[in-house]
């Protein structure tokens, strides 16, 4: 590595990617070894899905706004990827960090096309559930990836079985743990005075007797008969609920032509501090996004998960959560459902989902890495398999002028078995 600082672009593109990159992001940015360039890909835009968790976060805002825009996934993704390639190919950095399992994580692809090494911040989860958009992403990501950070060695073992190389993988527990640990635990005076008589009369709920809710996957809201199950559930839910709904589920709603049950309130999405609000005093959190379901957990706050399958599977070992599966409704009848989350109320349980030190984990990693050129794991010399016979020459044997037999070796260069940068 010569003097001059290694370049790293990070990119993300959803409020989840804010919440969870949060601390690395600060940390990494004001590190002065390292250019950090920080490109957001437009997939969230509005003020209350992005610049209010900049804001609440203390995050600085990205270096580069893409703007990406589309009507469906595949829009969306390529959109993202057209604008990024040239980006990256002007910036060119050492190396490109995504997170997580988004339409944002697929403009990895630009990094590869660029041989740009990748660096997946939340690597190896699978919930295994392939009508998932984002079940595709991981697996793309975690192949091109040079290194993948990943929450426990559980999810290591599924990377392994995939066949990644067991070098890539870093465990470094959850983040969610350490972002919450700052800027909730560290601040509950706060959030008590956020968490007035007014706050709640003002939503129309009541403190501590309504569930606050999310619902937003394509599996749940684009699936009609899904859709329509999970509204007969919260319908027939014993408090009120209260739903901030994403702009995407609240079209889907209208094009179906579905109604709310008449105790659902439902509102445009909420910043970070008033939903930290929402989730600590329910009575409990109705959900099918898997970074709630862990703040939940950390929280102390029992969940409803509404997934047929998940990639975190912890929160139901710690007795966390309540499974409801939308595609099977008389396996989770209503009533059992809310009798669970009921008993969950009050219970005690040890979350095990990270010690509070992930994001400083990452960072330094991610910093020791870059200035000494151990990003890249492509190269011929890092794979954990025998490549040999990709590299063989061709053993053809041809007559020399003299009549003496000419052989090539057979055996890869010692320059080719290098390899280069990748």
């Amino acid at each position: 590595m010569t003097n001059r600082k290694p370049k790293l672009a990070i990119v993300l593109g959803i409020r989840p990617d804010v919440i969870r990159a949060s601390l690395f992001l600060n940390l990494i940015r004001a590190d002065p070894r390292v250019e950090v360039t920080f490109i957001w890909s437009g997939q969230h835009y509005s003020d209350n899905l992005k610049d209010v968790f900049f804001r609440e976060l203390g995050v600085k805002p990205p270096e580069i706004e893409l703007d990406a825009r589309g009507s469906n996934d595949a829009e969306v993704s390529s959109s993202i990827i057209a604008r990024l390639y040239p980006v990256l190919e002007r910036l060119r950095p050492d190396a490109a960090l995504f997170l997580g399992d988004t339409n944002t994580v697929i403009s990895c692809l630009a990094a590869a096309q660029l041989n740009i090494p990748i660096i997946h911040f939340e690597g190896c989860m699978r919930s295994y559930d392939w009508r998932m958009p984002e079940e595709k992403y991981r697996g793309v990501i975690d192949h091109l990836a040079d290194v993948i950070y990943t929450y426990y060695p559980e999810y290591k073992r599924q990377g392994v079985d995939e066949g990644i190389n067991p070098r890539s993988i870093v465990v470094v527990t959850n983040p969610i743990v350490d972002v919450l640990q700052k800027y909730y635990f560290e601040r509950k005076e706060f959030y008590d005075r956020l968490a007035s008589d007014e706050f709640f009369a003002s939503r129309g709920i009541e403190r501590g007797n309504y569930y606050a809710m999310t619902c937003h996957r394509r599996e749940n809201v684009h699936l009609k008969e899904s859709f329509r199950t999970i509204l007969d559930l919260v319908g027939a839910a014993p408090r009120k609920v209260y739903f901030p709904a994403s702009y995407r589920t609240q079209k889907v709603l209208q094009e179906y032509g579905f109604h709310l049950p008449p105790n659902v309130v439902m509102v445009d999405p909420v910043g970070y501090h008033e939903f930290l609000v929402l989730m600590t005093r329910s009575a409990g959190v109705i959900t099918d996004s898997g970074t709630v379901v862990e703040e939940t957990a950390v929280l102390g706050i029992p969940s409803v998960q509404m997934r047929k399958a998940t990639e975190r599977p912890q929160t139901y070992d710690v007795k966390s959560s309540v499974k409801f599966d939308p595609t099977l409704p008389d396996r989770y009848p209503a009533r059992t459902v809310f009798a669970k989350l009921e008993y969950l109320r009050g219970r005690k349980w040890k979350h095990g989902l990270g010690d509070g030190s992930a994001s400083e984990r990452i960072y330094r990693d991610v910093v020791e890495r870059l200035l000494t050129d151990r990003v890249a794991m492509h190269r011929p010399r890092d794979y954990h398999l025998d490549i040999r016979r990709s590299y063989r020459e061709d053993g053809i044997a041809l007559r020399a002028p003299g009549g003496a037999r000419q052989r090539s070796s057979g055996k890869p260069s010692a320059r080719t078995a290098s390899g280069g940068r990748r």
